[in-house]
């Protein structure tokens, strides 16, 4: 996930690989009987990402899973990854996001775990590789080459899909004879009975993650109606505006702040799932907004005390599932180059990629494997299997989506009005019709 990407990590010693030599006896000529060890025989291939690898004994099950299918493919292709790590103390005030972008345009590695704006960045730069060509790109959903194709070329492949939904405890819904929300129009009254019927904030919020109620909205059609590259085309041209697909998805938070569905202010300061997540299992709160993996997770939403649901956000198309992800890229003057391309795309392998989904429970990239998900994210997943989504990043688009519109919907908390948010969002959009 974006923010969990920007976290600082503790400082981690690299690997370093030792090299034992042995001349002959202390003779001088030539052509010494050099021994060479079998771990300097090695490829070396090396990736620069957010964590170390982890401790055999660590519980962090996404770290465990990403290490199992790199040991897989080391011991295939017979090479060695150095993990390169982001860490807080080594690079004090840089974000992950600055780190990487300095790194990949100076080709420091291989491999590299970017966040949808650097491959987005670092794409129309030409600092990442084309993956097309990869065997096992063939096997993508398209989800994933949508959101990683900048002018053409795929410049990332992710793990996961990583989809958000909403979190609805059902018993409430039950409890006032309210039907799950389909349309923004559905979601809108479902509030009203709550809030009539004493839950004084229907929805519980943070400053992260409610610019999903505007991408489904905003692109609903764009996505799912069969015209998406020409729409997009039009927008990255500058012939239409984001400002008239996303206004009514800020006109609709507006309403919900208006009414007090949702707490502008405990949102403009609440962290993501920590701010809202004690309402929402003390059942004060019938619905929240969080990511399929929260779901899993005991220490989020994966062990409540009612029945849970995740459906879509509200959209005139229906329950519409929001799909961001971040994806491994390859510099394209990689000094490991060949050996890089082939343990990506044995990490890619249908083997490796269902020994990821099955660890994390998550959404596989690949539409060969398919992860055996809990009732409750059944809704969420039927639709991503329909090919029924909408995409909060896309590397193919000029203006970056996910943290200018999270941006803006933290200045509507903060009491700009929508003409304001939209002003700001045609701005951004001129400035990047320029680079």
């Amino acid at each position: 996930m974006k923010k969990r990407m920007m976290k600082r990590f503790a400082v981690v010693s690299l690997t370093i690989i030792t090299v034992f030599t042995m001349a002959s006896c202390g003779r001088e000529e030539s052509g010494a009987n050099l021994i060479t060890t079998e771990e300097e025989k090695k490829e070396v291939v090396n990736l620069f990402g957010p964590m170390e690898k982890s401790d055999p004994d660590a519980e962090n099950v996404a770290r465990n899973a990403t290490d199992r299918t790199i040991i897989m493919a080391e011991e295939k292709l017979d090479i060695t990854v150095e993990y390169k790590t982001y860490t807080a103390e080594n690079y004090q005030e840089k974000t992950y996001d600055d780190v990487t972008l300095e790194r990949a345009r100076n080709q420091m590695d291989d491999l590299y775990l970017l966040n949808p704006d650097t491959i987005q960045i670092l794409g129309e730069e030409g600092e990442l590789l084309d993956l097309s060509g990869l065997d096992n790109a063939k096997n993508l959903r398209e989800v994933a080459k949508t959101a990683n194709t900048v002018d053409g070329k795929l410049v990332a492949i992710p793990q996961e899909v990583v989809a958000y939904g909403l979190f609805l405890n059902k018993d409430l819904f039950d409890q006032y004879d309210l039907p799950l929300p389909e349309t923004p129009e559905d979601f809108l009254e479902c509030c009203r009975v709550f809030q009539e019927n004493g839950i004084e904030t229907p929805v519980g919020a943070n400053r992260w993650w409610l610019e999903n109620f505007v991408f489904a909205q905003a692109y609903a059609d764009l996505y799912n109606g069969g015209n998406t590259e020409t729409e997009i085309a039009a927008l990255n041209a500058g012939e239409r505006k984001y400002s008239d697909y996303m206004r009514p998805g800020f006109e609709f938070l507006e309403e919900l702040i208006e009414k007090g569905y949702v707490d502008a202010k405990a949102a403009y300061t609440y962290e993501a799932i920590d701010g809202e997540r004690a309402d929402f299992l003390a059942q004060k709160t019938p619905i929240v907004m969080a990511y399929w993996g929260a779901a899993n997770t005991d220490t989020a939403y994966g062990d409540p005390d009612f029945e849970l649901q995740v459906i879509g956000f509200p959209s005139k198309r229906g329950p519409m599932p929001v799909v961001s992800m971040t994806g491994y890229g390859i510099g394209t003057e990689a000094e490991h180059l060949e050996d890089a391309k082939n343990l990506l795309n044995e990490m890619l392998s249908d083997e490796a990629l269902q020994i990821y989904t099955e660890t994390n429970k998550v959404i596989s990239p690949s539409q060969n494997v398919e992860v055996d998900c809990i009732p409750a994210l059944k809704p969420l997943n039927d639709k991503i299997k329909e090919n029924v989504y909408v995409l909060g990043s896309n590397a193919g688009m000029k203006m970056e989506q996910w943290g200018n519109t999270c941006l803006l919907v933290r200045e509507l908390l903060n009491g700009a009005t929508v003409d304001e948010c939209m002003a700001k969002l045609d701005k951004l959009q001129e400035e990047s019709l320029k680079k």
